[in-house]
């Protein structure tokens, strides 16, 4: 499938691409595609490209001296992106603790929506995430899938400190925050896993197009997990790879 993509140059040496704009995994699978194929051509004067939901960002090593000539190669890859690339995915269960301990805003979201605790952790647990991409902190996975009954407006004043390793929901999506910072999404529970490691590399084990469910478990469970992270005795293994 195709689509009708938007070209602007975004400033002197980037190129933006645009989709229809809306969170969609099709979308999201057509962009990964393209952008996979740009990297596999080795453009040498591309120095990035960067993805959001609906968009490509495209950093030139130099001036862009003629943007239409720029266009109309990209156009041509974007065509041979149909058939060419194969995608692989993971799909990746992370333990979450919802315990009120770490789901500080639990409490507000569940008088908010008017919801047991119960009913939003089996809520929040139940889909299958996709990743759509990686910002905001290094490692933040923006995830699509969050069942609509849980839909919340981000806070109208930020937290100035986010304990890493916090589930959120902001909007209609659910994240994780991958190391402390501010933040204003709401704060449901937390994993004991490293989402981002900056001695290791990759430096996250989370790319876009993968999968996530979160488990629920107790906060005893939490605990157990967490020192075996802290000693690098815990390796999460993922459970499904797949094309």
């Amino acid at each position: 499938m195709y689509y009708d993509l938007s070209f602007y140059r975004y400033n002197e040496r980037s190129i933006l691409i645009s989709w229809p704009e809306k969170i969609n995994e099709n979308i999201l699978n057509d962009i990964l595609n393209f952008k996979k194929t740009i990297s596999e051509k080795s453009i040498k004067q591309i120095v990035d490209i960067i993805h959001a939901y609906s968009s490509i960002l495209i950093i030139y090593k130099h001036t862009i001296d003629n943007f239409n000539d720029e266009y109309f190669k990209l156009k041509e890859l974007y065509m041979a992106s149909q058939s060419s690339v194969v995608l692989k995915k993971t799909t990746w269960e992370i333990p979450v603790c919802y315990d009120l301990e770490f789901g500080v805003d639990l409490k507000f979201i569940c008088n908010l929506i008017n919801l047991s605790p119960y009913d939003v952790i089996r809520i929040h647990s139940a889909p299958v995430y996709t990743v759509y991409f990686l910002g905001f902190l290094p490692g933040f996975p923006y995830l699509g899938g969050l069942d609509s009954r849980l839909f919340l407006e981000r806070k109208s004043e930020p937290k100035l400190n986010v304990a890493k390793g916090s589930v959120a929901i902001g909007a209609n999506q659910t994240g994780i925050y991958p190391q402390d910072s501010p933040g204003g999404w709401h704060i449901i529970g937390k994993t004991p896993i490293d989402l981002f490691t900056p001695k290791r590399k990759p430096l996250t084990f989370i790319d876009a197009g993968d999968k996530i469910r979160f488990v629920p478990i107790s906060i005893k469970e939490f605990y157990k997990i967490d020192a075996l992270v802290k000693s690098s005795d815990y390796i999460l293994k993922p459970i499904q790879s797949h094309d």
